[in-house]
């Protein structure tokens, strides 16, 4: 029988896919991972990966080994939420994905309030322009902007969010009035990178007849900046403009978008009553702080 050590270094390979990767992941030199693997694999009498250019890919026996060494991580970590008290101060780590429009501007605030109460928490957020990848245990949840599709995952609601079109105030002066949204066309759009859009959510623009997009990034904060120097017009997050001073929103009786942020983890993380605790709190954390922001901008 394999021991918990022995899994929890093959599971590190496996989501990292490389032996520098998981030697990072656990403290340890790439080497020793490389014996620790070997060694594993010559105790079952199988090989678990195979190696490549690419890195390291699992075998058929590797794939079946996947279930059962994350079964023994949940009933480590479930050991772990036992011994350190249910009703205490949350502790450890936490890694949590999010788009990087609320990475930027949402979870800073949560994530100062969640380590005020919880002193010996460790909080890391992963800002990507992308969907973290779960599977390969990227981080320990996940913020998006759909539900998953994969059956291993679970998800919840946290709240809508409103995002509307929006340019600086200098930029509206010098350029041609805008009364409706055919009038866009006549402007510099701000958008994302049309083939890096990563959700179907996040295509904004398709629906208004604009075949380009002057000034693109895939990242909804590098979009926000371009506003604020004045560079055109774009969709923006309502709760991102209290950042932006100077930027306003345009059209907003005729063009408004809703959408929604997710918390999506492993289906089994939801016995673990660490992990379930911090989704409360930072999905209520998340909600208020959304709510919060779009507050600032009623009535303009």
């Amino acid at each position: 029988m394999q021991s918990w050590d022995d899994l929890r270094i093959f599971l590190s390979v496996a989501r990292s896919e490389t032996l520098s990767g998981a030697g990072r992941a656990l403290r340890m030199d790439a080497a020793t991972v490389g014996r620790r693997i070997a060694r594993l694999e010559d105790a079952i009498g199988q090989a678990l990966f195979v190696k490549s250019p690419q890195g390291y890919a699992l075998t058929e026996a590797g794939t079946r080994l996947i279930d059962h060494a994350e079964r023994a991580e949940q009933a480590m970590q479930g050991a772990q939420s036992v011994l350190t008290g249910e009703a205490g101060t949350l502790t450890g780590q936490i890694r949590i994905g999010a788009p990087d429009g609320c990475a930027n501007f949402v979870l800073p605030r949560v994530f100062a309030d969640l380590s005020k109460a919880n002193p010996d928490l460790d909080l890391q957020i992963v800002a990507q322009p992308r969907v973290v990848n779960l599977s390969r245990r990227e981080a320990d949840m996940a913020i998006t902007v759909s539900p998953p599709t994969a059956s291993r995952l679970s998800y919840q609601r946290i709240t809508d969010y409103t995002l509307h079109l929006a340019a600086s105030q200098t930029y509206l002066r010098s350029h041609p009035l805008i009364t409706s949204v055919a009038d866009l066309r006549h402007h510099r759009i701000v958008g994302y990178i049309p083939d890096m859009i990563f959700d179907k959510e996040l295509d904004y623009l398709s629906d208004l007849s604009l075949d380009r997009v002057a000034l693109a990034s895939n990242s909804a904060s590098v979009q926000i900046q371009i506003l604020r120097q004045h560079g055109g017009i774009g969709i923006a997050h309502d709760f991102a403009l209290p950042f932006a001073p100077g930027v306003t929103r345009v059209l907003t009786d005729a063009l408004s978008f809703t959408r929604s942020f997710y918390l999506v983890r492993h289906a089994e993380d939801r016995r673990l009553d660490r992990i379930s605790r911090f989704a409360t709190a930072l999905a209520h954390g998340v909600r208020s702080e959304v709510a919060r922001l779009e507050s600032l901008l009623a009535g303009t």
